[in-house]
């Protein structure tokens, strides 16, 4: 057999391949298809419950509500907490909605980033829905989890206490879009109780599958304000946030609240007494609570700059949103995330094309999990990618200093609930290659004498870990892995370059890894009488699975469908997947 899990994953590349878990063509959470549900409900004038999120204490989970406060939580929907609900109130805008009692504010202030680019909005909330014609108490909306897009079906009845909503609720008391958006996340998450703390990058990845840059704002670059101009110009979503304080949520004197995220809405460049100042425009997720000094609404630097910029910038009203200085901002902020659709804004460069491949792949313990280079004997085991960066010789390329280069790491969870999850420390290296010198896996000898031209500063315990740099055209290997050895997990290996990228197969290495050598080599012998076993297997599981519809097996099938490609005869292949998902650790 197989290594555990190796199945799982090729099951999951042919859905990709054919589209399944793409923006188009979105997998359906736990699997419940909401255009059935619809129908069904519609059919028979009921109002839909959810049986997989059901409205009850489990789903609001452990440790946000005191005991006394549960008890009083009643669910109702949207038309029995107000007489006229709707979807949305005069379109969407990040002023639409306030925290609630979870500590999801990380989530929040992604919400109000979303807001600015209405056609990323439009994929994660369908704004069509309605109370109106065809209801049902039936709501859907749509995220990037771990490669793929999932439809993620509610109902519409929401935790009250006195008759009033006890987590996100809108500034138009007859809005639900928001709450009902966050409910679903939490669905996601295993309750609202998962959703307590967090960075905006998860939630900022998980609304567009985009590519995310994660930047240290005590080692912030000399050109942050032109990066963050950058990503503006490019549709980017951004959010930040302050370091934890003595206790959660504390209002500082400067208005800052300790260990809050907040929402990063423009970027602007002033004249002020003869120099250009270079502001950031913030916002509190609370919808209140600002910043009180240099360039604050009451600041008096205000009255030195232009009046076009003044009457352009200068809204003075406690709605939670605000300017700061560039350097005011990396001083008090902790971190600044960044999630695009392209990484075009780390070079500067937008007329460059992107080219992306993502590979799904798994650590096992004593199999393919073997820890990080400080022991090579074991790191060879680790899954292995051959990537070939092709000169291209445009004149995207000539304007460059090197091809574009980044590379992406995501682990998978292994637990629903994700309160639960615990981030294992990971990272990769990339060496610099010859491919007609090894026929086959890199063995641990090459490991001991080569040196990687990219490595991590340090293996870090977060969902992503990615790393933008520049390459000359040739051929490299990246190597994944966790920390320690025998650590098993799933992960997500994202490439994506500005030069054409032919990344290899991972199949052949499972296959070595079951039936080749000791150094994982295959004979053709070899090679041949397992593809007959193979396809003997195969055609016993078409068979079971023409026997009964209902028969799982044909998924298991898949594995022995898949293309192998042989190391030394077979061309590599280039793979553009439909759901791009973006990278960069926290």
């Amino acid at each position: 057999m197989p290594p555990p899990g190796v199945c799982v994953n090729i099951m999951a590349a042919r859905h990709k391949k054919s589209g399944y878990g793409s923006l188009a063509c979105p997998e359906r959470f736990l699997n419940q298809d909401y255009e059935q549900l619809k129908n069904f409900h519609l059919i028979r004038s009921a109002r839909y419950i959810d049986k997989m999120f059901p409205p009850d204490i489990i789903s609001i989970g452990q440790g946000i509500l005191s005991p006394d406060r549960l008890a009083k939580v009643e669910w109702k929907r949207p038309g029995v907490i107000v007489p006229n609900p709707c979807f949305t109130v005069d379109g969407v805008s990040r002023f639409d909605f306030y925290q609630g009692e979870v500590g999801n504010c990380w989530f929040l202030a992604s919400i109000g980033a979303l807001t600015f680019q209405k056609d990323i909005l439009q994929q994660v909330v369908p704004l069509q829905q309605t109370f109106d014609q065809d209801y049902c108490g039936l709501f859907h909306f749509r995220f990037w989890r771990f490669g793929r897009w999932m439809d993620v079906v509610i109902d519409d009845k929401l935790p009250t206490i006195d008759g009033k909503l006890i987590f996100v609720h809108s500034r138009t008391p007859n809005e639900f879009w928001p709450a009902l958006l966050e409910k679903a996340y939490a669905k996601v998450c295993g309750s609202y109780a998962d959703m307590n703390a967090g960075t905006p990058s998860e939630a900022l990845v998980d609304f567009t599958g985009g590519v995310h840059m994660s930047i240290d704002l005590s080692k912030a670059p000399s050109n942050l304000w032109q990066l963050m101009f950058s990503a503006a110009q490019s549709k980017s979503l951004m959010g930040c946030g302050t370091p934890q304080g003595r206790s959660p949520n504390t209002v500082q004197e400067n208005g800052l609240v300790d260990g809050h995220a907040y929402t990063v809405t423009g970027v602007k460049q002033v004249m002020s007494h003869g120099n250009i100042v270079s502001l950031v425009r913030l916002l509190n997720p609370w919808g209140q609570k600002e910043w009180k000094r240099d360039w604050s609404d009451l600041s008096p630097l205000w009255d030195s700059v232009s009046t076009e910029d003044r009457n352009l910038c200068l809204s003075v009203r406690d709605d939670g949103e605000f300017w700061m200085s560039i350097e005011d901002f990396c001083n008090f902020f902790r971190d600044l995330d960044i999630c695009s659709l392209s990484p075009s804004f780390l070079d500067g460069n937008s007329s460059c094309r992107w080219r992306a491949s993502l590979q799904d792949g798994r650590w096992v313990a004593s199999i393919t999990a073997g820890g990080c280079l400080n022991d090579p004997d074991s790191f060879w085991i680790n899954p292995q990618y051959r990537v070939k960066v092709v000169d291209s010789h445009d004149e995207c390329a000539e304007k460059q200093e090197g091809v574009s280069f980044l590379v992406s790491l995501m682990q998978k969870p292994d637990k629903r609930n994700r309160r639960l999850v615990t981030n294992l420390y990971i990272g990769f290296y990339i060496f610099e290659v010859n491919y007609k010198s090894v026929k086959g896996k890199f063995p641990a000898s090459f490991f001991k004498t080569h040196m990687p031209v990219v490595k991590p500063e340090f293996y870090k315990n977060a969902r992503e870990v990615m790393k933008f740099t520049k390459l000359k055209p040739g051929e490299y290997l990246i190597v994944p892995s966790t920390h320690k050895p025998n650590e098993t997990a799933s992960f997500i290996l994202s490439i994506l370059s500005t030069a054409e990228i032919h990344v290899n197969d991972e199949m052949l290495n499972l296959l070595a890894l079951r039936y080749g050598d000791a150094t994982q080599h295959l004979t053709l012998e070899t090679f041949i009488s397992t593809m007959i076993r193979m396809a003997c297997m195969h055609s016993k599981l078409e068979l079971m699975t023409a026997f009964t519809q209902k028969c799982h097996w044909r998924g298991v099938s898949t594995f022995l469908e898949v293309e192998v490609e042989v190391y030394v005869h077979t061309p590599l292949k280039s793979e553009t997947p439909p759901a791009r998902r973006g990278v960069l650790c926290h």
